[in-house]
């Protein structure tokens, strides 16, 4: 899709070295933690494998100084199997980056173990491939993130039970459906709720109807429960974002689910983005370049945080419906030519750019919508 944006990706240099430093490459897994030491000059001092404990942390970065000082370490699964040890290396005050696991040729190539998936991740920091710090998850935007958590659980076990009692609705015996016919959706749920017959059946000689009725309670019993659970996590969640970051809600659009997923995307410690566009390419709304000879054009980004891009979605269409200046800027792109789905993605980026600099108000913002 063409693009009126003349963004490009900077290119990658790497990180300046330093003299003496060992860089620590780790390869996380549930039980086992595979780690590679490499000098500054990319030479393997050793490789070593430890358990995934409080104390096989502390072993790790013994066993790694000995080498020499270590004040960076790329450690694959920053999110998942390596937070642990994310967390205790950053309570260590040594830089951690995130590391992606080794592209496919360069498996190929060299081959697939642990220790060489380790001195991998070290080379990633040593030339640059790898550049983006760790998120510190120690803060209120890991709190949220739990909230978040259980609250997407709750939502879809609730979708789940919701249209398995309209399902069953729809097969019911005609008596029963007759008497459930018309209700709204609560209505219908609290008549099922009332349904009795449960504690007092024994389970043996019961007819289709009574099974059905019973059936039909304890789905619309779920669908309280996790009704109320679900209230409950956005209250939470609404405390937690006006307490720590009050000036995310005084944009048009952005509530408290939306602005707690960007900070999700972002972490605790959002210094690690260096720029807007960086953030922009994290949620999936910076163009990518795809021309070729004289072609120059640019193509969606399908990368990037998915969440983060569905809440930039719904706050751009909650800014089209009720945000003059928003219904403005839409007007003259469609005068100039633009479909709907152009101008969404280009309201998009502008959105991300203006949260990032709400997050990070000391880097310069020029507004543009």
């Amino acid at each position: 899709m063409p693009m009126t944006s003349t963004l490009t990706a900077p290119a990658t240099r790497p990180l300046p070295s330093r003299a003496g430093e060992t860089v620590l490459g780790v390869d996380t897994h549930r039980d086992l933690h595979a780690a590679a030491a490499l000098s500054s000059l990319g030479a393997v001092l050793g490789t070593a494998a430890f358990p995934a404990t409080a104390a096989g942390y502390r072993q790790l970065l013994e066993w790694a100084c000995q080498f020499g000082p270590v004040s960076r370490a790329g450690v694959e699964g920053t999110g998942s199997y390596g937070a642990g040890l994310c967390r205790y290396l950053l309570a260590q005050r040594i830089e951690v980056i995130d590391v992606n696991r080794p592209d496919r040729a360069a498996r190929r190539r060299n081959g697939k173990s642990d220790p060489l998936d380790a001195q991998e991740a070290a080379r990633a920091v040593l030339n640059g491939r790898a550049r983006v710090q760790a998120k510190t998850d120690d803060g209120p935007v890991q709190s949220a993130r739990m909230f978040k958590l259980a609250k997407d659980s709750a939502v879809k076990a609730r979708t789940q039970a919701i249209n398995q009692l309209k399902a069953i609705v729809v097969t019911a015996d005609p008596v029963l459906r007759d008497e459930l016919a018309g209700l709204s959706n609560s209505a219908l749920f609290r008549t099922c709720a009332r349904f009795g017959g449960i504690e007092e059946d024994d389970g043996a000689g019961q007819d289709v109807l009574q099974a059905t009725r019973i059936t039909l309670c304890l789905l619309a019993q779920r669908i309280e429960q996790l009704t109320e659970q679900i209230r409950a996590l956005d209250q939470r969640l609404s405390r937690l974002v006006e307490h720590h970051f009050p000036q995310l809600l005084a944009p048009v659009g952005i509530g408290p689910d939306s602005a707690a997923t960007l900070m999700i995307a972002m972490g605790d410690n959002p210094g690690r983005l260096h720029s807007e566009a960086s953030f922009a390419a994290l949620c999936g709304v910076s163009p990518i370049e795809h021309s070729s000879g004289r072609e120059r054009c640019w193509r969606l980004n399908r990368g990037g945080d998915r969440q983060a891009n569905s809440a930039l979605h719904r706050i751009v269409h909650a800014r089209l419906r009720y945000d003059p200046r928003t219904r403005a800027y839409y007007e003259r792109r469609i005068a100039e030519g633009k479909t709907r789905r152009e101008i969404v993605r280009c309201l998009k980026r502008y959105v991300a750019r203006e949260f990032f600099h709400l997050v990070r108000p000391e880097s310069t913002f020029r507004e543009v919508v």
